[in-house]
């Protein structure tokens, strides 16, 4: 049975969608919140979910696979820029006013667009993202961005497993009676399936964003938008 400590709400990944992210926000119960990372690209809203997000002290925030690709971007814009770009980053940068299209640039670019963004970024919010958990656990409910290996424990996961996803994680239960919470992989509709709770909705494609409400052997979805 699902038994957190205390109840809470884990909200999918938003995507640059800070309007929905508003409109769910205000939707949900009075409980710790836990957002499963992936806050930026793909949408046009990055900038203002992270300004949203990081003025709240009392919402937990995870860290996902697009949070690292940025950060990877601006510790190295020439050696990671293009991967970043490709799955949504082009749109992070114009949300901040950084210009810049989909064509190929110079090394000379890359550096110039990372200088702007880091600049229109700040250093608070940076350092925000850079200190993000991967995991958050209450009870025997862990809730994380992509997935998790199975075979160990949660305190002993990877961060590739976390961010990213493990092979074995929809095919193989646990043992350990952990249910894992997660996004990263769009479903048509949250579900529970062998310990794991879906939630990734694909806000920017969809402008569906999804909750989980867990209590004590409960999950209930809260949804808005489409």
């Amino acid at each position: 049975m699902i038994a957190p400590d205390e109840p809470f709400v884990a909200i999918g990944d938003i995507h640059g969608r800070a309007d929905l992210l508003t409109q769910l926000l205000a939707a949900l119960p009075d409980y710790q919140i836990v957002c499963v990372g992936d806050y930026i690209d793909r949408g046009e809203q990055s900038a203002q979910v992270l300004r949203v997000l990081n003025a709240r002290p009392d919402i937990v925030c995870l860290s996902g696979n697009h949070e690292e690709m940025l950060l990877d971007f601006l510790a190295n814009p020439t050696g990671s820029a293009a991967r970043w770009l490709r799955f949504g980053g082009l749109d992070t940068l114009a949300s901040f006013g950084v210009a810049c299209t989909s064509k190929i640039h110079s090394d000379q670019e890359l550096v110039t667009f990372c200088a702007a963004l880091k600049s229109e970024m700040g250093p608070d919010v940076i350092e925000w993202i850079g200190n993000l958990p991967t995991c958050w656990q209450s009870g025997n409910v862990a809730v994380v961005h992509a997935g998790a290996d199975p075979a160990i424990s949660i305190a002993k996961q990877t961060t590739e497993s976390l961010h990213w996803g493990h092979r074995d994680f929809a095919k193989v239960r646990r043992d350990d009676g952990l249910w894992i919470l997660h996004g990263h992989t769009i479903v048509a509709e949250p579900c529970i399936s062998g310990a794991r709770i879906a939630i990734d909705t694909g806000a920017y494609a969809t402008g569906c964003l999804t909750a989980a409400v867990v209590t004590p052997g409960k999950v209930e979805f809260v949804s808005v938008g489409n």
